[in-house]
């Protein structure tokens, strides 16, 4: 990919002439991830960018969740089955490119990327790290299952399917589906040009 062609194409379409180096760095971050878990299909990386550039808030960078979790069940020390835990003496709320949320997600995810996520939540925060988590989360990778709701990527982007509306459910139902399928589009048009 030529990657200065794709950067200013995106510019112009998604961030209307406006990105920052902010927001570039944070791309970088997840095409490096690309590279290291060998995503190569466009269709995966263009849906992995849109919902970063959606639940990010379009700053392409590992955000906290508002409020922390507060009024919500893993806003407590609350497992998902309303369990509540001890240790570590942390909150599992939302963090990163796709608001990695529970106990038993943060513990899932450390250990597929073995890294002491449970321990340490804010390393989610970091963009090498929530940029691996993205890609393992939506893709089938090491768990050989999507970690987030059980769906992935493979689903709904193969040889036969290419359904970026409600490849949705891999991390959030059908919120904002056609929305983050308009951005899917986008990031994928750039692709294609600068491949």
């Amino acid at each position: 990919m030529n990657r200065q062609l794709f950067f200013h194409e995106i510019n112009q379409t998604l961030f209307h002439g406006k990105m920052n180096d902010s927001q570039q760095d944070g791309i970088v971050h997840k095409l490096t991830a690309f590279d290291k878990f060998g995503i190569t299909d466009n269709r995966w990386q263009a849906y992995m960018l849109a919902t970063s550039y959606h639940e990010t808030s379009k700053t392409m960078q590992p955000v906290e969740e508002i409020g922390k979790g507060r009024g919500k069940p893993y806003g407590k020390k609350l497992k998902c089955n309303r369990k509540p835990y001890t240790w570590p003496d942390k909150l599992y709320y939302g963090r990163g490119d796709v608001q990695l949320t529970w106990y038993e997600n943060y513990e899932k995810m450390g250990i597929l990327l073995n890294l002491p996520l449970l321990e340490h939540p804010e390393m989610a925060l970091e963009p090498e790290i929530s940029a691996q988590i993205l890609v393992e989360g939506m893709t089938r990778g090491k768990s050989n299952r999507g970690d987030f709701t059980g769906v992935s990527l493979e689903t709904y982007f193969n040889s036969i399917n290419n359904d970026p509306v409600h490849a949705r459910k891999i991390v959030n139902g059908l919120d904002q589906a056609n929305k983050i399928a308009g951005y899917h589009h986008q990031f994928l048009n750039a692709i294609i040009i600068a491949s």
